[in-house]
């Protein structure tokens, strides 16, 4: 499975994970099984705000593109992420960063004068 991320800023997260030709985002299943080779279904034609081009297979593998959420100010590997060649079952290790830690203001007495 090869797998292009398009970094997009969002406050969500995605999980993904694989096994065969079933692609599992954020716990909902996609079985691409039935695509045969050299065909494409367009990102219309699947019900997912995840994938945003057609998935595709070409020499065997499947070929997609993700809908990679990110942080405010997110780093070079975020930013810019490298495609992913996804050989194996299992979890499919995203890039992300950790969300920033939200410190609140505390709340100060006024001194008495």
């Amino acid at each position: 499975m090869h797998i292009t991320l398009s970094p997009v800023r969002l406050d969500e997260t995605l999980t993904a994970s694989r096994a065969g030709d079933v692609l599992t985002l954020n716990g909902i299943a996609f079985d691409f099984g039935p695509l045969p080779e050299g065909a494409s279904l367009p990102a219309e034609a699947i019900d997912s705000e995840w994938i945003v081009g057609p998935v595709s297979r070409i020499d065997g593998d499947l070929h997609l593109t993700l809908r990679l959420p990110h942080v405010p100010n997110p780093s070079q590997a975020v930013a810019f992420p490298k495609p992913l060649v996804v050989m194996v079952d299992g979890e499919i290790d995203l890039p992300f960063d950790p969300k920033p830690e939200v410190i609140e203001n505390p709340v100060v007495a006024e001194a008495s004068v």
